[in-house]
């Protein structure tokens, strides 16, 4: 091996004119310039211009490739006259050519590494054979042994050399690029140098020259024509860079300019080197103008690979200022041309304004405004986030008391001055892990979280309801106030977070049962009502909407004349599993949950129905519900179902309560005048056990008052009661309207009500409420039909019935 490389020095020393081999380097090195910058001229032109340039530098570089080999060649002392076979020597050429046209078309395809590599490989192909094919043109007076073990060894280093060259040649990074061209002029001399040592010479007087052989004088010239054609292109491409660089300068002035205009910064990037940056991100980093420009960009960006960053994709880095700080920035990266150079610009846009108003915005969206607690929604998302996770905690729903009182006494600025208050001691009871919130307008939630939730629920109840119960200073005065605390466990009382809101509710509702101050724990019990209720209100719709819910009838007796008069029309319904629901109960429910504007329409018809088929003396009477009223629509409804049933509006009775009045006298009297209009009659139920405004009845005339049962049950007992009846009737009888007594079950009962007046009589003693079937087989004569005997009709053609 030693003696190898000896042998290498010992022929580039002794066998070669130092002066030609000078000259073929700085011919190798002219040539290498002329074609990287011709070659940099291609890449920035476009069309034609482009194609035409690209091949001009594949041919300087085979050409410089070939004097540089020739040069060397002909500064070689072999001892013996030597020549060159012009036909390889011109073969040469077109090897060196051909592969350097083919590795700079491979590598103009693909940026990529191990592309330029292979692109590299093929450069080496076609310098190596350059050099072996033109040392095979070299002839000497004698013959010529190879020895392989320095051929085969300078092809296999040089190769990867080449390879390497075109890889350093295609890298973004200057100092790279900058070893492209040393690394070409090792393989080249690894090559030449190693190829001649290999050559051993037999110098044969009888040899002679083929009659086609150049001589060296001969072919100097156009190894020499070639060297100055280069120095030319040299020439010409170093105008071209100079002219590049003319325009790069006055792109990047322009560009300053106007990115100094500007609010974002704005960073210029020739690899990781800040080329450019406009005075939005000096003031940013906190640096002076042009202190930024030859930095390393990953030094100001070091959260964030910027060879990774996609293009137009924006991300959220930190950006490491001078101060050391790191302020939070969102990073644009995009490329683009400038100067005929691909360069990395990144916009930089400052995010603490925008993180500071998002805070802010955050805040004022989960946060009371007033109290500084979690609002609703807030309250709400953290409910679910823990019971989601299946976090044990307990969960106070609080119930400011005499809060109204507050407000009206002191006024609405006190009432804040409370509230603030009350979430400042909220906050005092709680841990820091704890969540507290303003739910409504005095109402409050508490989540107690964690496995020791359970164990201090009760002393952390107490613990607010105490401070709640304490004075507040509010507008210089003493207000107070207090808490009702209801509490639910989670899992235990209820898996999800509509469930434990209900139960801590109920248990709220519980407390308040039990007077101001209480605190009161979930019972499953609690739950049964409500969810009996929703059931039974659930199985009502379906009642309504199947009509099951039915009609009974229940006499009202005329006292001067014995006969039925009218009949009250009330509503009952058989449940299929529970039976007979009274209508104490289903009534308030169809008004609660808003179906009884439809139940009333529908019994309201069946009644009209009946009622047409009846004698034309016999009048139904319905009762109306004050939501019906409210409805706004009622006497129009009540004209359309008296003209579908065919009933006159005469036989129609309705009876309204003095619940029904005093919700909105005025609206109630205007919409009871357009019924009587049609020829209604109106009657006032259950006279005497509301307020019994006695100016109802100067504000409008009713036809009939009904005597309420409980003043009937007590006729016999009290004196209270006689007079109130009496009272009653004589009022009636002032006014001209007929007086009804209901709830009457026995002889003395009724006899008492005769005496005292009563016009008419309602009750179990003449008969409980029945079908219709019933009545009409039993108490009425069908429409149109006669009296059985002249005993039992009037003077008037009405029925007769005993009592």
């Amino acid at each position: 091996m030693f003696d190898t490389i000896s042998a290498v020095f010992a022929c580039m020393r002794d066998m070669h004119d130092g002066r030609l081999v000078s000259l073929a380097g700085i011919v190798c090195a002219v040539g290498t310039y002329a074609s990287f910058a011709i070659a940099h001229h291609a890449a920035r032109a476009t069309g034609r211009r482009r194609t035409a340039w690209g091949l001009v530098s594949v041919m300087s570089s085979g050409c410089t490739a070939w004097a540089t080999h020739f040069i060397v060649l002909l500064a070689f002392r072999p001892g013996m006259p030597a020549a060159f076979e012009p036909v390889l020597t011109a073969i040469s050429l077109g090897l060196a050519i051909t592969g350097i046209g083919t590795g700079v078309c491979i590598s103009i395809r693909n940026r990529g590494v191990r592309i330029q590599f292979v692109a590299g490989l093929f450069v080496g192909l076609g310098i190596a054979a350059l050099h072996y094919v033109g040392q095979a043109a070299y002839l000497i007076q004698g013959h010529i042994l190879w020895n392989w073990g320095l051929v085969l060894p300078s092809i296999l280093l040089s190769l990867p050399l080449c390879g390497l060259a075109m890889v350093a040649a295609s890298s973004r990074l200057a100092q790279i690029r900058r070893s492209a061209a040393p690394l070409l002029l090792l393989a080249i001399a690894i090559l030449h140098f190693c190829g001649m040592a290999a050559m051993r010479f037999r110098f044969d007087p009888s040899s002679t020259f083929p009659s086609d052989a150049v001589t060296p004088s001969a072919i100097a010239p156009a190894v020499a024509g070639i060297s100055l054609a280069l120095i030319a292109l040299a020439v010409t491409g170093w105008r071209f860079n100079l002219s590049a660089i003319g325009r790069l300068r006055q792109d990047r002035r322009r560009l300053r300019e106007l990115t100094d205009v500007a609010l974002e910064g704005l960073l210029i990037c020739q690899g990781d080197t800040i080329v450019t940056a406009n005075s939005s991100v000096e003031k940013l980093a906190g640096y002076d103008p042009g202190q930024l420009i030859g930095t390393s960009a990953s030094a100001l960006l070091p959260s964030v690979d910027l060879t990774g960053l996609a293009e137009r994709e924006e991300r959220e880095v930190g950006l490491l200022v001078r101060s050391g700080q790191v302020v939070p920035v969102r990073v644009l990266r995009a490329e683009m041309v400038l100067g005929h150079k691909l360069q990395t610009v990144l916009a930089i846009r400052d995010q603490r304004e925008r993180l500071r108003t998002e805070a802010r915005m955050r805040k004022l969206a989960f946060t009371d405004s007033l109290t500084g607690l979690s609002n609703h929604v807030s309250y709400v998302d953290q409910l679910h986030h823990y019971m989601d996770e299946g976090i044990p905690l307990v969960l106070l729903s609080i119930d400011l008391d005499r809060f109204k009182a507050v407000n009206d006494q002191f006024g609405h600025l006190a009432g804040d001055e409370v509230l603030r208050e009350v979430g400042a001691r909220l906050r005092f009871v709680v841990r820091p892990d704890d969540v507290t919130a303003r739910v409504g307008g005095d109402e409050f939630a508490v989540i107690l979280v964690g496995p020791e939730a359970k164990d201090r629920a009760i002393a952390v109840a107490q613990e607010i309801a105490d401070r709640l119960g304490q004075p507040f200073s509010a507008e210089s005065r003493l207000a107070y106030s207090g808490a009702t605390i209801g509490i639910a466990l989670a899992p235990i009382d209820a898996t999800t977070t509509s469930g434990l809101r209900q139960c801590a509710d109920l248990a709220l509702y519980r407390a308040k049962e039990q007077g101001r101050g209480s605190i009161c724990c979930f019972d499953p019990q609690m739950d049964a009502a409500p969810r009996d209720r929703r059931s039974l209100e659930g199985d009502l719709r379906s009642a309504i909407r199947r009509g099951d819910i039915e009609l009974v009838y229940q006499p009202v007796m005329s006292t001067q004349t014995g006969l039925i008069t009218s009949v009250e029309a009330l509503a009952r319904w058989l449940h299929p599993e529970k039976g007979p629901i009274s209508p104490h109960i289903f009534i308030p429910l169809a008004e609660e949950s808003g179906l009884i504007v439809q139940l009333g329409e529908t019994l309201l018809r069946q009644a009209c129905s009946d009622a047409a088929s009846w004698s034309s003396s016999v009048r139904v009477a319905v009762n109306l519900s004050p939501l019906q009223f409210q409805a706004g629509d009622l006497c129009a409804t009540v004209a359309g179902i008296l003209k579908e049933t065919g009933l006159e509006a005469n036989r129609l009775q309705l009876e309204v309560t003095e619940g029904l009045v005093i919700r909105d006298v005025e609206r109630t009297f205007s919409e009871l005048e357009r019924l009587r209009a049609l020829g209604i009659q109106i009657l006032m139920d259950d006279f005497g056990v509301g307020y019994s405004s006695l100016s109802y009845f100067q504000r409008f005339p009713f036809d009939k008052v009904k005597i309420d049962k409980s003043f009937v049950d007590q006729i016999t007992t009290s004196r209270a009661a006689r007079a109130i009846v009496q009272a009653i009737v004589g009022l009636g009888d002032t006014l001209g309207m007929g007086v009804v007594a209901e709830g009457v079950e026995t002889e003395d009962q009724m006899r008492l009500l005769v005496e005292a007046g009563c016009t008419h009589l309602q009750g179990y003693l003449f008969s409980p409420p029945v079908r219709k079937s019933v009545l009409q087989e039993s108490f009425l004569l069908p429409l149109g039909a006669k009296p059985h005997d002249a005993g039992d009709v009037d003077r008037n053609g009405r029925c007769r019935t005993a009592v």
